[in-house]
């Protein structure tokens, strides 16, 4: 279990690092093992981590692509990542950890948001495109893992 946290103003206010510090640590009961906030103008993002499959830094999170152009931040379990990894390699993609949250980023990048057509599994997660300027969420189909959020015509907040 992981905790995942973030903000994009719609009207270009820069997002507050500390805000999104504390909505993170709100959520430190989900992951006592490590915590990371990434803010670019905004839109940013923020996780708590429960070290499960990956256990070292490479796994640390927001996790950004090779360019730092896309970044995710994840809770849950891609039960297939182990399949769909040699895909992607074959595709081109290198892979710095050994986790499932970094097929959820090269799969985005691969196949954009028809990815979760190609997850097995329970997720809740976020990925910040600056290429695109855009954010796309998802959640399993089941609901397992819980992905709350509230909009209105200047902000989009989500935990």
């Amino acid at each position: 279990m992981c905790g995942i946290a973030g903000i994009v103003s719609y009207n270009g206010m820069p997002v507050e690092e500390t805000l999104l510090a504390r909505m993170r640590d709100a959520l430190s009961h989900r992951g006592p093992d490590d915590a990371g906030v990434f803010v670019s103008g905004s839109a940013g993002l923020a996780h708590r981590r429960l070290s499960i499959i990956d256990l070292s830094a490479c796994a640390h999170q927001p996790m950004p692509n090779e360019d730092s152009t896309v970044f995710v931040v994840h809770n849950g379990e891609i039960y297939n990542y182990l399949e769909l990894r040699p895909e992607l390699e074959r595709r081109g993609h290198s892979f710095r950890s050994h986790g499932d949250t970094e097929v959820i980023l090269h799969a985005y990048e691969e196949w954009g948001e028809k990815c979760v057509e190609r997850f097995n599994g329970m997720w809740a997660f976020a990925i910040l495109d600056l290429r695109k300027k855009r954010l796309f969420a998802s959640r399993d189909r089941f609901g397992v893992k819980p992905f709350y959020y509230y909009r209105d015509d200047r902000v989009f907040v989500f935990a």
